[in-house]
């Protein structure tokens, strides 16, 4: 089934062979049933937050006073209030400032929409195997039938640039994903010689982990069948080079084509969902942290939940006989502990992503259907808490954020950091 002519003003670009050339949801009019949304103003911070009681379901019944947020370790003054019931679609309730001209941070809803719920079906397909893929692709199809609304208008996009259109016709999505494959674009291969992936590399260039270069020089000595030490190390550094350059790029293009996509999600109607199907990446520098920020400020600003599915289900960290080692049996252990800590890290971004947005992991867990299932659907109440950073010193570090709440029993999902911009350079 084909979009209604309702909704065309609110498609947006994702891609010119998907969309229609001509849209441009800025120069359209407001729709007075537009979903609620966070207001952006300058020197503000948005906290997207879900509590949850013992049980793990999501209670709504909270206020502004029921909950602390710290920054770095400082409490703030929560100037933005706002809560959004998913299953009823009332309308939020906002204890906020809503005049822009104060300092203050402000959450402005608008009336909920009655309209469809907007779900996007992300495959990283530079990251998933071939085996977790076609898993993932069974999963989703199932899920497809049982769990989306007729209302619902989904699409399946990969972030490699896959993009099959916004749609109703369920058919039409189960073929989108079945048509899918792993790309190796900014892929490590496990077969190199050393074998060294992106984590090591990043102990060896960017943090000077000793350990990790003897590791890898031994294997450079076993797999090219050298006795000279200097050989193997220039080996060693050169695979850690290649691996830090395709792992950075790697990141790069997730991150970035995810800020994208979320912030060109705000325009739409009804609710925003985007599930992450990923094994995870690694994000371990400055940049990658910075560029994660800038997904959650975006997902904040348009009211996008990420939720994220693990598509390697339940795993085990050593390796297998696929991965080729090497060198002494001391050698051989610190690879082994060197690609768990790379399995365990790159669960990180799912988190974040998830905690950030008020969306939900779900990992270690074959059963990949209920997964879906349950993203598909998300918590059912979402807290947006904001706070002005005006006496934050804009020099690009780091904040860590914590979030506490009073009554007792509750669990806190929520925003873990943000970076402070740093101030445009004035050309001369």
């Amino acid at each position: 089934m084909c979009l209604s002519l309702r909704l065309l003003p609110f498609i947006f670009c994702f891609s010119l062979a998907a969309f229609l050339p001509s849209c441009s949801p800025a120069q359209q009019p407001q729709d007075p049933n537009s979903p609620p949304f966070v207001k952006a103003y300058v020197n503000e911070v948005i906290v997207p937050v879900v509590a949850r009681n013992s049980h793990g379901q999501a209670v709504g019944d909270l206020t502004k006073d029921d909950f602390e947020v710290f920054d770095d370790g400082k409490p703030q003054t929560i100037a933005g209030f706002m809560v959004i019931n998913r299953a009823s679609r009332k309308a939020p309730v906002n204890s906020a400032n809503p005049n822009p001209a104060t300092n203050n941070a402000t959450a402005t809803p608008q009336p909920d929409s009655t309209g469809p719920r907007f779900v996007v079906f992300l495959f990283d397909d530079m990251n998933l195997s071939a085996g977790d893929l076609m898993q993932a692709q069974q999963a989703a199809t199932k899920a497809i039938d049982t769990s989306l609304s007729p209302s619902d208008v989904a699409a399946v996009l990969a972030t490699s640039g896959a993009n099959g259109g916004l749609t109703r016709d369920r058919a039409k999505l189960k073929q989108d994903i079945m048509n899918l494959r792993v790309k190796n674009l900014y892929r490590h291969d496990a077969h190199d010689c050393p074998n060294v992936d992106y984590y090591m590399g990043d102990m060896i260039i960017n943090k000077n982990d000793g350990q990790a270069l003897e590791a890898a020089t031994e294997e450079a000595m076993t797999c090219s069948q050298t006795n000279i030490r200097e050989i193997a190390t220039q080996m060693a550094r050169q695979a850690a080079q290649r691996a830090v350059a395709l792992g950075d790029q790697n990141f790069r293009t997730n991150l970035n084509f995810l800020r994208d996509l979320v912030s060109k999600m705000g325009p739409l109607p009804g609710q925003h969902v985007v599930i992450l199907v990923s094994p995870g990446f690694l994000t371990p520098t400055a940049e990658a942290m910075t560029l994660k920020s800038e997904v959650l400020d975006a997902a904040a600003r348009a009211n996008v939940v990420i939720n994220v599915l693990d598509a390697r289900g339940l795993y085990t960290t050593g390796m297998d006989a696929s991965q080729p080692g090497g060198g002494s049996p001391m050698s051989t252990v610190l690879q082994n502990q060197y690609r768990q800590a790379s399995m365990q890290a790159s669960s990180e971004v799912m988190e974040d992503l998830a905690d950030g947005t008020g969306g939900t992991l779900f990992q270690n867990n074959n059963d990949l259907t209920v997964g879906f299932g349950n993203l598909i659907t998300g918590p059912e109440f979402l807290y947006f808490l904001s706070f002005s950073s005006a006496n934050m010193k804009p020099n690009g570090a780091y904040h860590k954020l914590r979030v506490k709440v009073r009554p007792s029993g509750l669990s806190i999902q929520a925003r873990r950091g943000y970076f402070a911009p740093k101030p445009e350079k004035t050309k001369k």
